[in-house]
């Protein structure tokens, strides 16, 4: 997979298509992302000894989507891209954007 927690992305289908948002959690037995706000749903919890609402109530949260939805958003560019693999001289890895041939990676 080449995208990875943190990555800005795009979502191409969906009610949230064009929204952008940073991935929470990816999940790679399933091939899904979660994504900071893109497909929020709200589940009803009652109360009881959940740590996440004691008291009981509405949560909302993001639900995963298919990573297949989901595109890299270039942090040079600013475009939506497939991201590609280059080999450096020390034999590292990295991801780059071909549109404009820039290390996507953070570090």
């Amino acid at each position: 997979m080449r995208i990875k927690k943190e990555d800005l992305v795009v979502v191409l289908t969906g009610r949230d298509k064009g929204r952008q948002g940073k991935i929470l959690e990816v999940i790679e037995g399933k091939r899904r992302v979660i994504v900071e706000g893109v497909n929020v749903i709200k589940r009803h919890v009652k109360a009881g000894r959940d740590q996440k609402a004691p008291q009981g109530g509405i949560i909302e949260a993001s639900a995963p989507i298919d990573i297949s939805n989901v595109k890299l958003v270039c942090p040079n560019c600013n475009k939506p891209t497939v991201a590609k693999i280059r080999r450096l001289e020390d034999s590292t890895k990295r991801r780059y954007c071909p549109k404009c041939n820039e290390s996507v990676d953070r570090d």
